[in-house]
């Protein structure tokens, strides 16, 4: 399912709301239009899904495409309390792809999407200059955090925080000399049981880390067409030039200097 997210993607929110219900509440049979997306966090509801009956709760998630039929009661003895957002993406040919996750999902009740569906909420409803952009931010930032547990099974708000802790240095500081004695150091770990660990949670050593950060970073400062290969390699940490382009080669499958924008006057002898 990797190649159905689209870094494209752009939401226009149509509707959000969070629904507390009361015990008459009903959702009448009805065509979704766009995205339905609604996150339950308390209580419980029946859900029928094109003729198909779910019972849901806390936790619960479901996502709707254009046109799914649904139809919706709560529980009076067990009132709803959801977050419901509709949209539409920007880039009409988005409508085409895949749908991006399950209809119903349990993720359980994860207090950072809250927080992101709370201040939706609270930016929907105060309409506040320039809410249109933050209110689409905060809907991206809640579908990338589904997208993260439910498609790629990750979740960037778990995993070791001494890991977390030393990714973090290694993110602000990649063009010191980073050194696995000094990273492990710095969260009171043996370098041995360090490595071990960062392997584990990143699925890289602490070298391969490093080196694909400065990577990524070089890669940037080439591509403003201000800096010239040998700076580029001493800003980020890198030995020497020779190093820099063998660890750019290997992790980017082409050289350095073709980063460099065609309309850039640095001299291309130089690079």
């Amino acid at each position: 399912m990797k190649e159905q997210i689209s870094d494209d993607f752009v939401p226009k929110i149509d509707y959000h709301v969070f629904r507390k219900c009361t015990p008459d509440w009903r959702l009448h049979p009805h065509f979704v239009n766009g995205y339905d997306l609604t996150y339950l966090v308390e209580g419980k509801a029946r859900y029928t899904i094109n003729g198909e009956p779910v019972d849901l709760g806390p936790g619960d998630i479901i996502y709707l495409t254009d046109g799914a039929e649904k139809e919706a009661v709560t529980f009076p003895q067990n009132l709803m309390h959801c977050f419901a957002v509709n949209f539409n993406p920007l880039n009409p040919s988005a409508k085409s792809r895949p749908p991006l996750f399950p209809v119903t999902s349990h993720i359980g009740l994860r207090q950072d999407i809250i927080d992101s569906f709370r201040e939706l909420t609270i930016s929907w409803s105060r309409q506040q200059d320039g809410y249109i952009m933050k209110t689409r931010a905060l809907l991206m930032l809640i579908l990338h955090r589904l997208s993260e547990i439910l498609i790629y099974n990750t979740d960037s708000t778990t995993g070791d925080y001494r890991i977390n802790k030393a990714a973090h240095t290694i993110a602000m500081q990649y063009s010191d000399k980073l050194t696995v004695k000094r990273l492990a150091g710095q969260v009171n770990l043996d370098e041995a049981y360090f490595g071990h660990l960062f392997k584990k949670e990143t699925g890289m050593t602490v070298h391969q880390y490093i080196t694909m950060i400065r990577v990524r970073n070089a890669e940037n400062m080439l591509q403003s067409g201000n800096y010239k290969v040998n700076e580029v390699a001493e800003h980020c940490g890198f030995s020497d030039v020779i190093h820099f382009y063998k660890s750019f080669r290997a992790l980017r499958g082409f050289p350095p200097s073709r980063c460099i924008p065609k309309s850039s006057n640095l001299d291309i002898e130089d690079k």
